[in-house]
This record gives structure tokens, sequence and C-alpha cells, in this order.
């Protein structure tokens, strides 16, 4: 007994309650920041689309064959977003570029990806994927997570007066609204949201969804989305954060999900819904969603979705914390997570290889630049 007291007075972490001790650990964790993006590191992260964007193999879709017809190569398909491993990765590419192009037009290689976008986004080209996705075997192709994608990067052109971009836009807008169009028939359809950790996950999808919405001022797919989210989220308490991660996820469920309602509900009952929802950032439960993921093998194609997760545990973590009022106590933790996780991700990436260098620049950049 005397041993143990000793013990416990060298070790006053040891003796405090569970809760004391989860705070000492989670407000000890050392904060972080992202990357500052200037022309020169917003030129290397649209240089992994470039690198990809007309690369076909390797490859990955999600073809639906009805007969042996429907076997032709990607390119023929989608000749717009065929490289990048895969048509989602592609869309959100084309977006890096945009948006790094739009905050820093004269970065190194803005000619080039200039020529890229000019290449690849053209009516011609938009005419076709707009026919593969009217098809039988397109109708659910890349629902929903290709979808947000694609209205996420027509949203980013909306607005740009460049001369390029306005043919950009003019060209994409078909395609944005065939897919606006399909959400709206497919929303009401759906009984229950998704909440994987990966692509199907609804609550990322409608995030950009409704960001493209309030672009175009598209207010039936605004309304829509907003009654749908409460229908579906809205009662949601408690999150089961202990459970995240899962091995190949690159979506937090719970964060995306606060990440959305922040969009969604007046600020005074988004305070009032998150506290239900997520566990105090200083508590023991919390502890899962404030360390970043660990990443035992940083080039494997599904593995390395994690490092992903850090940037969108970012950027959520970010646009959370932004919704908050002044001296509320979440907002500085959320701000710190935010910081360490975009660092934890950038870092990260760049022993990805291949399999994260197609696709984790768009994750990169929103973490750091926002959406």
């Amino acid at each position: 007994m005397k041993q143990l007291l000793v013990f416990l007075f060298l070790c006053p972490l040891c003796a405090c309650n569970p809760t004391d001790r989860s705070r000492a650990e989670t407000s000890s964790t050392p904060s972080g920041s992202c990357p500052v993006i200037d022309a020169a590191k917003a030129a290397e992260l649209a240089a992994l689309t470039l690198a990809c964007s007309d690369n076909e193999y390797p490859n990955k879709q999600c073809y639906l064959y009805e007969k042996e017809e429907d076997l032709k190569p990607t390119r023929l398909n989608n000749p717009a977003f065929y490289g990048c491993f895969d048509w989602h990765s592609s869309v959100h590419g084309h977006w890096t570029m945009v948006k790094l192009l739009k905050t820093f037009p004269a970065m190194p290689n803005a000619a080039a990806v200039r020529q890229k976008l000019s290449e690849h986004l053209t009516p011609e080209k938009i005419a076709t994927e707009i026919e593969y996705l009217k098809s039988s075997p397109g109708k659910t192709f890349e629902r929903t997570y290709g979808w947000a994608w694609l209205l996420r990067l027509a949203a980013e052109l909306e607005g740009w007066d460049d001369p390029d971009a306005l043919k950009w836009r003019a060209a994409l807008r078909p395609l944005a609204e065939h897919i606006a169009q399909k959400t709206r028939d497919y929303l009401p359809r759906l009984s229950f949201p998704v909440r994987t950790g990966v692509h199907g996950n609804l609550a990322f999808s409608l995030i950009h969804m409704l960001d493209y919405a309030r672009a175009v001022k598209d207010t039936e797919l605004e309304k829509l989305i907003v009654s749908r989210s409460r229908d579906f989220y809205l009662g949601d308490a408690a999150c089961p954060v202990d459970y995240e991660p899962s091995g190949v996820d690159f979506i937090s469920p719970c964060l995306a999900e606060a990440d959305l309602l922040r969009r969604v509900l007046p600020p005074h009952e988004f305070n009032a819904w998150l506290g239900a929802f997520l566990p105090p950032a200083d508590s023991r439960r919390f502890r899962n969603l404030a360390s970043p993921p660990v990443v035992l093998d940083k080039k494997d194609y599904a593995i390395g979705h994690l490092i992903g997760l850090s940037l969108q545990r970012a950027w959520s973590f970010s646009g959370i914390a932004q919704a908050l009022p002044v001296g509320d106590p979440r907002k500085a933790a959320y701000e710190r997570l935010a910081g360490m996780h975009c660092e934890k991700g950038f870092a990260d990436m760049n022993e990805s290889g291949y399999g994260g260098e197609h696709w984790l620049a768009s994750f990169a950049t929103g973490a750091a630049l926002g959406f």
C-alpha cells in the first residue's frame, strides 16, 4: 500500500479520474498547421493531376455491363474524365486545377493547366459523358460521390470571369444540370442515409451538392437537400466516434455529417445539435477523432485512404469551428485539430506513390484552401 501511494504521488496523471486524464492527454496534444500554399506549392499540387489526366491505366471504374458491346476502353465512355485511375478522381483532379489556377493565376505551370482544362472540358467530350450517364448502364454510375465532385467542379467555375473559365463553364453546364436532375430524382427515393467512411457516404456528397445549388441558385435542389438532410440527420445523437476510423476510410462519417449540418441549420440550432452529437473535444471518447490516423502502408491504394482521412478531417474541423460562436471552447479545439490533421496529411501524402498522387492533391487543396 505504501508503494502504491508513493507511485500515485510521483504520477499525479495516473491518480486523476478518467475524464481528467483524457483532458490532460487531449490538451497536451501538439498542434500543427497546414503548409502555406503559395504559387510554387500550388504548382506542385496541380502537377499531380496534370501528370495523370491522360493516364488511362491503371484504371478502376464502376461500370455496369449489360451486354458485350458495353465493353469499351474508358476513354470512349468518358473522354473528359478517363485518367487518374477512376472517374471521380479525374473529376476532382480537374476541380483541383481550377481551384489552384483561380487562386494563383500566375503559378509556374498555369499555361499547362489551362491547356489541359481546355483539352478536356469541351462541348463534344462533355456531350459524350452525358450520353453515357443517360444510358442504361450509366444510370447509377458514380452515384453519389462522383456526382458530388462534378457539381463541386461546376460550382468552382461559377462566377469566375476568366475568358477560359467562361468556356469551360459553358461546356460543363449541361453535365452539371443533368447530374443535378439525377440528384433530384434520387434523393426522394432514398430511405436511409449511407454512413460509410468511403465513397458512398451521403453526407459528404450532400455538402458538395448543396454548395453547388447555392452557387448556381438552384433553389429547388437546395430545398430538397436541406429537407432530406434534416430528415436523415437532425435526430442523430451520440455519433459512435469510438468506431472511427475503419481501416480504409478517407471520410469521417461523424465529421462529414456535422460539416453538412452546419450548412443546413441556423447557428443556434446547430450549436445545440452538435453538443448532443459529438462528445466534448477534451473527453476520452473524442480521442479517436483527435488523433490523426496511423498509416502503415502509404502506397497501398486502399490503406492509403487514411491519408485522405487526415485531410478530410482537417477541413471538417475547420469548417465546423467557423460555425461556432466566439468563446465557444470547441472552436479553439477544432481549429487546433484541423491544423494537426492537415500537417499530418500533407506529410504522409509525400510518401504515397501513385496510389495517393492520383487523388490526394484534391484533398490537400481542400484542406489548405477550403471550399
